[in-house]
């Protein structure tokens, strides 16, 4: 945690928003909001005391009572509104995104635009979370279902996304009607508030939705908060274990996505330019800091001789501060980010591992103060190295090789991990080969990042996921509801039974 420094002091804060009321903490403990480009203090966070998390947990436990209750058609409206102003504050909104996380600024506006998505999804709720109903299953009787709201449900929001995974979560809640609590990270929650705003101004009543802000402790009251219903949560492995024990024990729903250690496969029949296109972008875009970077690339047979080229396409990439035009790859997230990154790579080295790129200590003039790594690149990686042991979260490419299609899939599958992972080729039976037996959620056929459009839910498994229902989609509309079940019989005059039945049967 960052203590205030005198350019800190003179930031603004950001609020605590509860009860429909954008607040001051009281707290003492406040973290910084620094741009990673030039170590500029944007702000200041608050790590929000126990009573002002307690007091958000109660403003929505209150407001769910009436908002339960609010017709579907008038929840979904309130979505409706909701995309048209992101959409009209997509270049401010990607602005300040930019400032505090370091992404360049198109990229920053991708990141808006697939939480939009979700947005958009969240007002067709009406066709989303209908029931079943059976007519006459016995006599007279009927039986139907209604998926009715949990109360509150919370979410815990990773640094990497700020935009596009707060609006994940807390839409699709509010729209199937829940309240909500959200935690955004403390490291960049600015554009995360100002996506509040714009809800609360596109009708969002009060107390439905309230942000806190913190760390460790905030999340272990989450966790433990008995008005708590359901929590998601986005970010890392160690951190996304912990909050689904935790919260488990306590007889909570949970979901939580996690690391990734994201593999591809290069056929040797793939069309070169494209994929080397599609290696470098899904690589390096976004300084290699998405759970779903590819970080992997399992070169097969004749592929082997791409690695000069693929190199060379890498060094082609424009490292700068993510508003400056034509950026490719822009700072990692903070210094500790950088150092972290950095001793991977000499760990890499030290491993074995053969450094074709070295992308450390890039030159970036203007930005001598940011925390910048260039792309890096390691052929001859193998399990046991740091590098491929652990997600590095960074511009680091590590290729291995393989001699045939069955070898490659065989290396992806015993990696613990199971968020993402890509085949380039343009064999039809390849590809239907690698989907079928390749033991990951998320499968891209010449797709190198094969996220989901909101129609289907993200679907990471294995070591990347816990929980059986995945954000956004149909599955989060099961997450975010509880099926009741009723069984009804009517009767008139004619139909009334005058005999008493002992038995379970209906008749």
């Amino acid at each position: 945690m960052n203590a205030p420094t005198s350019s800190a002091v003179l930031a603004p804060t950001v609020k605590l928003l509860i009860g429909g009321q954008f607040v001051e903490s009281k707290t003492t403990e406040w973290r910084d909001v620094v741009n990673p480009a030039t170590q500029e203090v944007l702000a200041r966070v608050p790590f929000a005391t126990a009573d002002e998390i307690n007091a958000a947990v109660a403003s929505a436990k209150e407001a769910f009572k009436t908002w339960k209750k609010t017709p579907i058609g008038a929840r979904a409206r309130i979505f409706l509104k909701y995309q048209q102003l992101i959409r009209e504050n997509m270049a401010e909104l990607a602005a300040i995104l930019t400032a505090e996380q370091g992404k360049t600024l198109p990229d920053a506006e991708g990141d808006v635009f697939r939480g939009l998505e979700v947005v958009e999804h969240a007002a067709s709720i009406g066709n989303l979370q209908l029931g079943e109903l059976a007519n006459n299953v016995a006599g007279g009787v009927d039986t139907y279902t209604l998926m009715q709201p949990l109360g509150v449900c919370a979410g815990i929001t990773p640094f990497n996304f700020p935009a596009m995974i707060p609006l994940w979560m807390f839409p699709m809640a509010i729209a199937t009607g829940n309240t909500f609590v959200l935690k955004p990270s403390e490291q960049d929650p600015m554009v995360t508030m100002r996506l509040v705003e714009l809800a609360l101004e596109a009708g969002v009543p009060t107390g439905v939705l309230n942000v806190i802000h913190g760390g460790e402790m905030a999340v272990n009251a989450i966790c433990d908060h008995q008005d708590i219903k359901a929590i998601s949560f986005v970010g890392s492995t160690k951190v996304g274990t912990h909050v689904y024990n935790r919260a488990s024990l306590n007889g909570k729903r949970v979901q939580c996505m996690m690391g990734a250690k994201n593999h591809a496969i290069v056929m040797p029949d793939a069309n070169k330019e494209q994929t080397l296109n599609a290696l470098a972008g899904a690589a390096f875009g976004a300084a290699g800091q998405r759970c779903m970077a590819l970080s992997v690339v399992v070169l097969v047979g004749e592929a082997q001789k791409w690695i000069p080229e693929l190199v060379a396409k890498a060094k082609t990439l424009k490292i700068s501060a993510g508003t400056e035009k034509g950026t490719d790859v822009g700072p990692v997230v903070s210094c500790a980010a950088k150092e972290r990154v950095q001793g991977l790579i000499e760990r890499g080295v030290a491993d074995g591992a053969k450094l074709e790129l070295d992308g450390r200590n890039p030159q970036v003039a203007g930005y001598e103060k940011g925390n910048f790594v260039g792309p890096t690149v390691f052929s001859g990686v193998k399990p046991g190295m740091s590098i491929y042991e652990q997600e590095v979260f960074g511009p680091v490419l590590c290729l291995s090789a393989a001699a045939d299609i069955d070898e490659a899939i065989e290396f992806i599958n015993n990696n613990p991990n199971g968020n993402g992972t890509a085949i380039f080729t343009q064999s039809g039976a390849a590809a239907r080969k690698f989907q079928e037996e390749i033991d990951v959620g998320q499968v891209g056929i010449n797709v190198p990042i094969p996220v989901p459009v909101p129609l289907f839910s993200f679907s990471g498994s294995r070591a990347s996921k816990l929980g059986d229902l995945g954000p956004y989609g149909k599955q989060v509309v099961l997450f975010y509801t509880q099926t009741k079940t009723v069984t009804a019989r009517w009767f008139d005059d004619s139909t009334i039974s005058h005999g008493v039945n002992t038995t379970i049967s209906l008749k």
